[in-house]
């Protein structure tokens, strides 16, 4: 699709102490501070990419009318409710007719809701139960597969649906460990070939105040980028207590964000979002990893509740990566990315500032309420996805993803372990999450256990 300059709807603003600073250019070409450097060549700022050679997303309200698309959502928990309505209000000429899930309630669920609140009626004979309900969802004569299960399933589910050429939605992460990774990766490349449409749920690249400081960064607003620091710190994460009905798989599924084998553990399920913004605004990848973690205070599950990774990128910078979930701490959900000539953060908003500390360059969020009636990045990326297949201009957004999730990884494990990782390693790992007795009934639960670095346990 073709590049779109989002700052036509928006204005820079700039702070008290910005007479120091003058605009360049045109359209969404950056600011700049009165200090030389290495990002100046004879007076102009040198962008770090030509414009052109990196994607921006369209972004309008509300898709392009087109081709009526049906879609399958997979996974009709919380996450999966919320996409398919966030499907449906994306565009005009789009419907759900088809649901899987290994639970009935959930699928009936979901299935309730659309009735109610979109006026659509999913017949018995298109809602699908238990561990292949992914493949009767697929295979049911759908264009698009919404896929929200909990992470673990999510790789096999992109293969098979590539395979039977679906265009996907894919929730973020996208897989959680090597063996995954490989999958996603090699369907992402069918996928291309194919030429299908696979959005993920790293929702920043869909919203609006994140591409835009993309575009300035891009542009040469901070500089060559030298390092930064990502963090998701919040309280504690829901969790289900074990009901006396549940068999072993029910209850780890239904409390699933706190199990490693399905979530990936909170560092690849919830903080891959930070992550990837510096991968994706560097368009680095990390060469190594090494972190530590704890268990403090979770309730259920066998994964950690904080990790600190210090990742070595390709050209030897380092990022900062920092998340955890306990209650009564010091919250921050950001991205923080210093430069030659400055520094951005999304931090209490959208800000880039000079050396000396001086805000040169503002995202204006009342400008966008003002010039857009959809500011929702979850409604936003669904918008990009219809256009993009009713356009027939596809993106492949798994193979980037897929770097970030494996970053992810590579952190986590550094973590269990003790030991430093590296991208090439883990790349080639026969590391594999699955469940030696995976089955809707009794598992064996002994070997769920919290890892302890340097002990060789993980």
């Amino acid at each position: 699709m073709k590049e779109n300059n989002l700052t036509r709807r928006s204005f820079l603003k700039t702070s008290a102490v910005a007479g120091a600073v003058g605009v360049i250019g045109t359209g969404s070409a950056g600011l700049l501070s009165s200090c030389s450097d290495t990002n100046k060549k004879n007076g102009a700022v040198v962008p770090l990419r030509e414009s052109g050679t990196y994607y921006i997303p369209e972004l309008p309200d509300l898709a392009t009318d087109g081709k009526e698309l049906k879609a399958g959502v997979v996974g009709c928990g919380g996450r999966g409710s919320g996409a398919a309505i966030n499907f449906l209000n994306a565009a005009n000429g789009v419907t759900i007719v088809a649901l899987g899930d290994v639970f009935q309630d959930r699928v009936d669920g979901l299935a309730n809701s659309l009735k109610t609140d979109k006026s659509i009626d999913i017949p018995e004979s298109m809602r699908f139960v238990g561990l292949d309900a992914y493949k009767q969802v697929i295979d049911s004569g759908i264009d698009v597969l919404i896929d929200c299960t909990p992470p673990f399933f999510r790789a096999e589910h992109f293969k098979y649906a590539v395979e039977k050429n679906k265009h996907c939605f894919l929730e973020k992460p996208i897989c959680v460990d090597s063996v995954g990774y490989r999958t996603i990766v090699a369907a992402a490349k069918q996928a291309q070939a194919k030429n299908l449409t696979v959005v993920t749920g790293t929702q920043r690249h869909h919203q609006r105040s994140y591409v835009e400081s993309f575009q300035q960064i891009m542009n040469g607003a901070i500089g060559e980028i030298t390092g930064g620091a990502v963090y998701w710190n919040q309280s504690m994460l829901w969790y289900r207590d074990r009901q006396p009905q549940w068999n072993d798989f029910e209850f780890m599924v239904r409390d699933w964000v706190n199990w490693k084998w399905l979530s990936g553990d909170h560092i690849v399920e919830q903080h891959v979002h930070n992550i990837d913004v510096f991968t994706w605004f560097s368009g680095l990848k990390p060469v190594s990893a090494v972190g530590f973690g704890s268990r403090q205070r979770r309730v259920t599950g066998d994964q950690y509740d904080n990790f600190s990774i210090d990742f070595t990128m390709e050209n030897g910078i380092h990022l900062h990566s920092m998340c955890r979930q306990i209650d009564g701490c010091a919250n921050n959900v950001s991205e923080f990315i210093q430069g030659t000539r400055g520094s951005w953060s999304s931090n209490g908003g959208h800000v880039i500032k000079d050396l000396a500390g001086n805000v040169v360059w503002e995202y204006d969020h009342d400008a966008e309420k003002t010039n857009f009636k959809q500011t929702d990045p979850y409604t936003l990326e669904h918008v990009n996805m219809v256009n993009c297949i009713r356009a027939n201009k596809p993106i492949e957004q798994a193979s980037e993803t897929a770097i970030s999730n494996l970053a992810a990884i590579m952190g986590r494990e550094s973590s269990y372990t003790g030991q430093e990782t590296t991208w090439d390693a883990m790349t080639a790992s026969p590391l594999d999450y699955t469940p030696a007795d995976l089955n809707i009934g009794k598992m064996d639960m002994s070997g769920y256990t919290t890892p302890v670095p340097g002990s060789g346990q993980r």
